[in-house]
């Protein structure tokens, strides 16, 4: 696995929690919640030789909407990952919606004991809400 659109951080993922990353790694896919809480779409998690670890997947809708996710993963904690990289959404929930960011320190929180990690940045791109998870 290769992430391109995102610069690879200055250090390697530090874990602070080694089960959650184990569940990180072993992670069930991603949803959006304008294309489907029930259709996952398929998430990857790898690790270099130098331990940097990356993020690559998506969600498809049937209605053209999409969700790409490409990154790193800069540290897993106790109930959190931070991801630099880039989250993308078009085509939903409006058609023309066109969403493209590329930061660091974005971060995925596990909240009232839910089973997946969900990103806390909820209106980053054009005033709506979206949640993304990534599951365990």
């Amino acid at each position: 696995m290769t992430v391109e659109a995102a610069e690879i951080p200055a250090e390697p993922t530090k874990i602070l929690d080694p089960t959650m990353a184990e569940r990180l790694f072993g992670n069930t896919g991603v949803t959006l919640q304008w294309i489907s809480w029930e259709e996952r779409g398929p998430t990857w998690v790898a690790v270099d030789e130098n331990g940097y670890w990356m993020l690559l997947g998506g969600q498809e809708g049937t209605d053209g909407g999409n969700l790409d996710i490409e990154g790193f993963i800069t540290e897993i904690g106790p109930d959190y990952f931070l991801y630099d990289g880039t989250i993308k959404i078009t085509g939903t929930p409006d058609e023309e919606r066109r969403c493209n960011v590329s930061k660091r320190g974005w971060r995925f929180a596990i909240t009232q004991n839910r089973k997946y990690w969900r990103l806390r940045d909820f209106n980053w791109c054009d005033g709506l809400t979206d949640y993304v998870d990534i599951y365990f």
